[in-house]
């Protein structure tokens, strides 16, 4: 009986097909015909799984294939400019790209505002296009107090400006109203633009970072203690016997003056005609290191197709080369032009240029041949150059090479002991006049 039953469990269980033939209490019979379900089947599934997991986890701990392929869209970018086919995907291009912290090839900033980003997306922009200047936020300043203005030309309700301190330096704020309208903001970004499209230079204000992810809008700029150059000068015209004097001698006109054409230089060798050269566009540091500043006009002339020689900018016609008085075309001769009067205010402590003149008839005054009288304190060195620059054909005027040569020259002979000083207190409202101002407008040097 015993081999009777075994040899029915056997013959059970070499019909795998059929359920009921094993016993109850055959677990290798049971095991056997259930192999798929029990066995194969799960392990199938296991394995798609671990290899699903496997592939989330290299997608997710892995960036660098992901960042090499942002790298290489990146790179396949066309430069920016009106005529420059962008990006499909406009969006997501610029998400990597925010304001004025992508690199110099590219423009995101221009013809149309930037998307708002969300706080949370700033790390990846940073994290995403490295270098200065950099993506800032609100809660990087503090310290934060206005910056009264020294000195009242031209109204600016646009922009205003703050001191503060940031990354342990102090620094000036450029801050966009919020009353403006998109016409503002958008010159404001785009401005922003330009300036980081120049670079950095040893001599131009140092561009630190922006603020464009939420209003208000911030440029970021190195501070400059002695401020504004006119100012600077006004208050060692008027620093006998402070505490803290302002002292400046022709040795320092003549390093200043380098400084100052180097920057200018700069510009130049980037398709960058100033147009805005005088004491009131440059700053002065501490340590009396003069940078160049006031680039607006040059924006504008860059942005906008305006007449030759436009004179949108009546203060500035004291400055401004005959040809640009004329309404011809401003070169790179017209900024010599107006650096050589530049010069001029320094060796008088911020005397306007011409003041017997008015502005309506500087023209006709030039015409006949007349220049800028030699101030008293200037010596013939300083005052050659002075008349260099104020030739009357712009081909005559010298190039910038040539004067930084001899500024650096004249700076080595200069004297440095004997304190330029002016015996005339400054008078505000006789400036006004004598500089050709029609009223006196708010300024903000910045």
């Amino acid at each position: 009986m015993n081999l009777e039953g075994e040899h029915a469990t056997m013959s059970s269980a070499s019909d795998p097909n059929d359920d009921n033939a094993c016993l109850s209490n055959n677990t290798i019979c049971v095991i056997t015909v259930h192999e798929q379900e029990v066995i194969i089947v799960p392990i199938l599934l296991l394995a798609g799984f671990m290899v699903t997991l496997l592939v989330i986890l290299l997608l997710r701990y892995c960036p660098g294939t992901e960042d090499s392929k942002n790298a290489s869209t990146t790179r396949a970018l066309p430069i920016s400019n009106g005529s420059a086919k962008r990006p499909r995907n406009r969006q997501s291009a610029r998400l990597n790209l925010q304001g004025i912290e992508a690199p110099h090839e590219l423009n995101p900033l221009e013809h149309e505002e930037l998307p708002i980003t969300t706080q949370n997306e700033v790390p990846a922009i940073l994290a995403a296009v490295p270098g200065p200047p950099r993506e800032r936020q609100h809660n990087a300043f503090n310290l934060v107090t206005p910056l009264p203005l020294s000195f009242s030309v031209r109204a600016d309700d646009s922009v205003a400006l703050y001191r503060a301190r940031m990354d342990n330096r102090d620094v000036i704020l450029r801050t966009l109203k919020e009353t403006n309208d998109a016409k503002d903001r958008q010159f404001f970004l785009g401005f922003a633009s330009f300036l980081s499209e120049l670079g950095p230079h040893p001599f131009l204000p140092g561009l630190m970072g922006v603020v464009t992810v939420r209003t208000p809008l911030i440029m970021v700029v190195e501070e400059l203690e002695n401020r504004d150059l006119l100012g600077f000068l006004w208050r060692c015209r008027q620093d006998v016997g402070s505490e803290d004097p302002c002292d400046i001698t022709e040795k320092h006109i003549f390093a200043m003056g380098t400084q100052v054409a180097s920057a200018l230089e700069y510009l130049h060798s980037n398709s960058c005609i100033h147009g805005n050269v005088c004491a009131r566009s440059v700053l002065v540091g501490r340590d009396m290191t003069a940078k160049l500043w006031g680039l607006g006009p040059a924006y504008r002339r860059k942005t906008q197709a305006g007449t030759p020689g436009e004179l949108e900018n009546i203060e500035m016609r004291k400055w401004q080369a005959p040809e640009v008085l004329a309404r011809k075309n401003v070169s790179q001769s017209s900024d010599v032009w107006s650096f050589g009067i530049l010069l001029f205010e320094m060796v008088t402590l911020g005397d306007p240029p011409f003041p017997k003149v008015m502005s309506c008839e500087l023209l006709q005054h030039l015409q006949r041949g007349k220049t800028l009288k030699k101030p008293p304190n200037c010596s013939n060195s300083l005052y050659s150059m002075i008349k260099s620059c104020g030739e009357f054909a712009p081909h005559e005027r010298p190039a910038l090479a040539e004067l930084i040569r001899k500024l650096q020259s004249g700076e080595k002979s200069a004297n440095n002991n004997i304190v330029l000083q002016v015996p005339e207190p400054l008078d505000i409202e006789k400036y006004m006049r004598e500089a050709g101002y029609g009223e006196a407008y708010n300024y903000a040097v910045l």
